[in-house]
């Protein structure tokens, strides 16, 4: 499996408003949000790895080790998490990639098997996207094809990149995974306590999940 066809993509320039501080430095696992994520793309065996910064961007460059990540600082952060996945595709165009691996910095505990997982998924079918899901729920991160990368740049600020990504839910690849971890979106104070506090099972119900089940999906 040529993995090096799929770049990670990594947003990480908002304003982490409702936390109060960077999420990207946030410690986890002996390190940082933003240096776990790319640490497990390393270990999944993707090569190519953006990292898209914005607000507090020499802080977080300096406060965390991104060594062999290529870091793209989006001056329009302000616009919305659009702006920075259109600034991370733009900085991947040359060569362009046979799909970007979507993340986001709100969900660092997704493991390096489930990337592995993802890619397989994507190869195996080459679905304009693959989605992971645990228990009927789609999470994170996803795998998007580079067919739909010129749709993704044509969005405007307000559209985000579930626009796209809606559209293709009858084509889509959904790959069941064991890892309830695709679920967890850290936006508060309250998630990050229970994240590092509590045993998996625990922090899953303290988090916000989609309602959206893979059901629900599939006859959208």
């Amino acid at each position: 499996m040529k993995r090096g066809e799929i770049a990670g993509l990594v947003l990480a320039a908002g304003e982490s408003s409702r936390m109060g501080t960077d999420k990207a430095l946030l410690p986890f696992r002996g390190s940082t949000f933003i240096e776990v994520i790319v640490q497990n793309l390393r270990s999944a065996g993707i090569k190519r790895i953006v990292v898209v910064l914005g607000h507090h961007a020499e802080e977080i460059e300096r406060g965390a080790n991104l060594a062999g990540a290529h870091v793209v600082v989006n001056l329009s952060y302000r616009e919305g998490q659009t702006s920075s996945l259109q600034a991370g595709i733009r900085a991947l165009q040359t060569p362009e990639p046979q799909a970007i691996l979507l993340c986001l910095v709100d969900h660092p505990a997704v493991s390096a098997e489930v990337i592995k997982q993802l890619c397989k998924g994507y190869f195996d079918s080459r679905a304009p996207v693959t989605i992971p899901v645990f228990q009927g729920r789609r999470g994170h991160p996803v795998v998007i094809g580079r067919g739909l990368f010129q749709q993704l740049l044509n969005l405007k600020p307000v559209e985000g990149a579930n626009t796209v990504i809606r559209e293709q839910f009858s084509a889509a690849r959904w790959v069941e995974t064991a890892d309830s971890m695709i679920l967890l979106d850290i936006d508060e104070p309250d998630d990050y306590e229970r994240l590092i506090g509590a045993n998996r099972s625990s922090a899953l119900s303290s988090v916000q999940v989609p309602k959206e089940t893979i059901q629900d999906a599939r006859r959208s």
